[in-house]
């Protein structure tokens, strides 16, 4: 095992485990237990992880990287429509697709770097969204975006002579993916991604990556081409976008432009800073900060708070609950900007930079106990 993969590494993917498995009793007490918030949690988890390979490892930033992952919705969505509800083969086919269309992207936009491959990703996604939304309309039904019917071929199933009643929804095995079941789905997806990333972090060629973003000018003066390894990590940062956009097809069979929107692009790189970019665990736990705030800040209301303030006086409540609905419903976005602006000052490193932080605190404190010192006796 010691050869495989580190005990360190081992540790953290464990750890990991039990925490995303966990959820659901952990998250109850901060109103976040429900399977529907879950499934997003792990959703958009595989998307920053994803991003990370790209971002974090290479340093090449991409404002685009919604196109793959709408990308994927689409494709999940014409494997429902075309073969079979089962959502193996829908996975498969979105990140295949999705791998596909990065390569290309990829090829063209790496061929600059900086600020300039940001706004030629930033580019093709846009174009890929007014594609989707008003000129690929048979393909991606326009504004009205993807849905399965009934009258939908599937001719895997209808071979095997399975029938429908009422509104299609994908399946495992003949299991529908709904609830608690769509959830430890998306866990294990989730689970899987994140064990490759940490694979490709610690190999050779993730040391290759690394050094790309470390003095990528070095490398290629000394006669390294540095492009296929950049383009590698940029399919393989695309081939996640997409299985994370299936993973939404699966929970929500659906698939619409505005998944494709350059806001989706710039949300997961939020979350990739707020979290920690260039580590394993931060981006997930970025993703999961945004979607609680989008999720839980967003529907609170006066009434709610009126209750949780009502300890105060009436008077002081008032002011409170006026001051602090300015932050929550409709305002919640006012949160995650300071929350944000919070995080890059302080901790420029995210989130986890504050963890390592505390973590060297109670190192330095552990080790701080009084020591007998050693006196030099004299010579006799």
């Amino acid at each position: 095992m010691t050869t495989f993969m580190s005990r360190k590494d081992l540790f953290l993917l464990l750890g990991f485990t039990i925490v995303v498995l966990a959820m659901p009793i952990w998250l109850a007490p901060f109103g976040a237990g429900y399977p529907d918030l879950l499934q997003r949690f792990m959703i958009f988890g595989i998307f920053a992880v994803g991003f990370n390979i790209l971002f974090g490892l290479t340093g090449y930033l991409s404002f685009g990287h919604a196109a793959f992952f709408g990308v994927g919705s689409y494709a999940a969505v014409w494997s429902f429509k075309l073969l079979t509800l089962d959502a193996i083969p829908a996975m498969i086919f979105a990140v295949v697709i999705s791998g596909l269309f990065a390569l290309v992207i990829g090829f063209l936009c790496l061929r600059r770097s900086g600020i300039y491959f940001s706004i030629l990703t930033l580019a093709f996604a846009q174009m890929s969204y007014n594609l989707a939304y008003s000129v690929l309309t048979p393909i991606t039904n326009g504004e009205t975006g993807l849905q399965l019917t009934l009258a939908d071929p599937r001719v895997l199933d209808a071979a095997m002579g399975q029938t429908f009643v009422g509104q299609p929804v994908p399946t495992l095995f003949g299991q529908q993916l709904g609830g608690y079941a769509g959830f430890y789905f998306c866990a294990g997806f989730l689970i899987l991604a994140f064990f490759i990333a940490q694979r490709i972090a610690g190999s050779p060629f993730g040391m290759m990556l690394k050094a790309i973003k470390s003095n990528q000018t070095r490398m290629q003066f000394t006669g390294f081409n540095t492009r296929p390894y950049a383009l590698s990590a940029f399919v393989i940062s695309g081939m996640y976008a997409g299985l994370a956009g299936a993973l939404l097809a699966v929970t929500d069979p659906l698939a619409g432009a505005e998944r494709m929107q350059w806001t989706a692009s710039g949300e997961v790189v939020l979350m990739t800073i707020l979290g920690g970019v260039g580590t394993l665990v931060g981006p997930v736990i970025g993703a999961w900060i945004i979607k609680y705030f989008e999720n839980i800040l967003s529907a609170l209301n006066d009434n709610i708070l009126a209750r949780f303030w009502s300890f105060l006086p009436d008077g002081v409540s008032d002011v409170v609950v006026k001051i602090t609905s300015k932050f929550v419903g409709d305002g919640w976005h006012l949160t995650l900007g300071l929350a944000f602006v919070i995080v890059v000052i302080f901790l420029p490193g995210g989130i986890m930079e504050g963890v390592r932080r505390l973590a060297a605190l109670f190192r330095r404190s552990g080790s701080s106990s009084p020591k007998t010192s050693a006196r030099t006796q004299p010579a006799e």
